[in-house]
């Protein structure tokens, strides 16, 4: 049995063009991997669409990846106290709406948990044998949180008050996502499901006429065996999902989520197994995800019914999984 579910906001048609080519672009790039199938007219170049959106990719990565030292995220991080950069439009974008969902999620989202993320041993330096103390922990969190951060917007300046460590990786590839389907719709594409380390966006139609259908993903319980699949149909929108159960740690029997809540300096300590979010912007999909894992389903799923969110949450107690879907995840199913 399956659930399906379609977007309630209304999207703009796009015709299949007379002579159609179908086309499966991949390759690697922010250290994963990319694809992407689009039906586009017969007329365009499978290595000009190549190229091009090669370029998208690499381009966003020599800005905020947190594994190039040359990149522009890693050059701001190792800045001397006191120094001001300039960043291109781009990183400006990004970090704009992560600073924005910081304040909205009350710090749950914080683009500037690098410290964290790197003491407990999921960014670029590997972990250390010795388990992070109360005072190394402390000492990560003191003055280089997202409060810490001084942007301006306008000007796209960005001051490095010391200390200050910029972690864009649960936001960077969603909006990677949406470069790549800006891209191929000025290309006049004219439908398309991009894949970005497993954030996802789609538009148009397929030959058949059919939507870009997807599976969401779900935790591999016994306990969901004979509940629904829900597939989502990606006709101009985005899904990203969250999960605690892929990257963790055991230390002393107990297992260490990869996902960090910069509130209190330790990974996540929550029920909360992966979360998936519907957004027609995969940057807001992907950030919002990595929020509402910091969060927890019950209060992540108050915020997703104030903001119209529509996400599905898995949780788990004990050897029980359950799943709880927003108010607008439910309006979305298509009974």
């Amino acid at each position: 049995m399956r659930h399906i579910y379609i977007p309630i906001e209304p999207t703009t048609p796009r015709d299949l063009p007379k002579h159609l080519q179908t086309l499966h672009l991949h390759g690697d790039s922010m250290g994963t991997t990319w694809s992407v199938q689009l039906i586009g007219d017969a007329s365009l170049s499978a290595l000009f669409l190549q190229q091009g959106l090669q370029e998208k990719l690499d381009q966003i990565d020599s800005q905020m990846s947190t594994w190039d030292v040359n990149s522009d995220l890693c050059r701001f991080n190792h800045a001397a106290a006191g120094t001001w950069h300039q960043l291109p439009s781009e990183f400006c974008q990004v970090l704009d709406y992560a600073i924005y969902l910081a304040r909205q999620t009350t710090g749950a989202y914080d683009p500037a948990a690098g410290k964290l993320v790197d003491l407990w041993g999921f960014g670029p330096r590997a972990r250390g044998k010795d388990f992070p103390d109360a005072d190394s922990i402390s000492k990560a969190m003191s003055g280089c949180g997202w409060r810490d951060v001084k942007f301006e917007a306008i000007t796209g300046r960005l001051l490095q008050a010391g200390g200050i460590s910029l972690d864009l990786s649960s936001i960077a590839k969603g909006y990677a996502v949406d470069q790549l389907a800006r891209f191929l719709d000025a290309q006049n594409v004219s439908g398309y499901l991009i894949e970005v380390g497993g954030e996802l966006r789609g538009a148009g139609i397929k030959p058949d006429h059919s939507p870009w259908w997807v599976s969401i993903e779900r935790p591999d319980s016994a306990s969901l065996t004979g509940r629904p699949e829900h597939m989502v149909a990606l006709h101009d929108l985005s899904i990203a999902t969250s999960g605690n159960y892929r990257q963790f740690f055991e230390h002393e029997g107990k297992r260490y989520s990869h996902t960090i809540d910069s509130r209190t300096g330790y990974p996540v300590d929550n029920h909360l197994l992966s979360v998936s979010v519907l957004h027609r912007e995969c940057m807001v999909a992907d950030a919002l995800a990595t929020a509402f894992t910091v969060m927890g389903s019950d209060a992540a799923l108050v915020y997703a019914n104030q903001h119209q969110i529509a996400a599905i949450f898995y949780e788990q107690e004990g050897d029980t999984i359950s799943e709880k879907l927003s108010a607008v995840m439910v309006a979305m199913r298509d009974e």
